[in-house]
């Protein structure tokens, strides 16, 4: 097979000219001016490409921090979310203990709700129990609404129907109350 004259050219390795070969054609004081630009320029890329790693660097380590937050976030919703669906259970642990006459069977519901409620305490869950307090439309859903009695003011909770849950700040579940007009 006859090669063509442009596969020969990229097949033949190419040949860096010879620095010594070039300098020995330069006068001696343009030599050293030779010198000194291939050095500043050397420098110059040196310079560029330790800015361009730095660059690199701060943004692997701002996309490290990211994710290692998305992902504990992440894990601290799913955990909310599991307990979550605890809480029904908790409402009838509720309802139990007020209905339940036998003292033994009470002592041992009131035992299985406190550890209930030490699960969420470790999980930073608080229950949003506003008897008596001003109505909170952030944390409190309104399912009635009811003449005042005497002392009672506009606007606060007479009775909470459902409790409700907190997380840090963030409500996991309303508090489903009867309001006073």
């Amino acid at each position: 097979m006859k090669k063509t004259q442009t596969q020969t050219d990229r097949e033949a390795p190419e040949q860096a000219p010879e620095t010594e070969e070039t300098f020995e054609e330069l006068p001696e004081e343009d030599e050293g001016t030779a010198l000194r630009a291939e050095i500043e320029a050397l420098r110059q890329d040196n310079t560029d490409l330790k800015g361009k790693w730095y660059a690199v660097s701060a943004e692997y380590e701002n996309y490290r921090r990211r994710t290692a937050g998305e992902s504990a976030r992440r894990y601290a919703e799913g955990r909310s979310d599991v307990v979550s669906k605890l809480f029904p259970i908790a409402d009838n642990l509720s309802r139990a203990i007020e209905s339940c006459k036998d003292e033994g069977t009470r002592r041992g519901i009131e035992m299985v709700t406190a550890a209930f409620e030490k699960i969420l305490e470790e999980e930073h869950i608080t229950v949003i129990d506003p008897q008596g307090q001003p109505f909170d439309a952030e944390k409190h859903e309104a399912i009635m609404a009811v003449e005042p009695e005497e002392g009672e003011a506009s606007g606060t909770v007479r009775q909470v129907y459902r409790k409700g849950y907190e997380q840090n700040g963030k409500v996991l579940r309303y508090a489903q109350v009867v309001v006073v007009k």
